[in-house]
C-alpha cells in the first residue's frame, strides 16, 4: 500500500506516529466483508433504482405526504 501511494513504509510508520503524537487518538479500521444478505438487498435496491420503482427525490413534506397517498 505505501508503495502504490509512492512512500517508503518508514515514511508511512513515521507519519502516522507523528499523527498519534500530535491528536492523542489512535484510530484502527478493519473493514469487514459483506455479508451475502446485504450484497443481495444492494443488487434489488441498485435494480430498483434503474427500473423506476424508486420514489423521485421530493423537495417538501407536501411533495412528499401528496406522493405517499398514491
Amino acid at each position: 500500500m505505501a508503495n502504490s501511494a509512492g512512500l517508503t513504509m518508514s515514511a508511512l510508520v513515521n507519519a502516522y506516529l507523528r499523527q498519534v503524537a500530535t491528536t492523542c487518538h489512535i484510530e484502527l479500521y478493519a473493514p469487514e466483508p459483506m455479508m451475502p444478505r446485504l450484497e443481495k438487498l444492494i443488487v434489488e435496491v441498485e435494480a430498483e433504482l434503474q427500473s423506476s420503482k424508486a420514489s423521485k427525490y421530493l423537495d417538501s413534506v407536501e411533495e412528499f405526504l401528496a406522493n405517499l397517498k398514491k
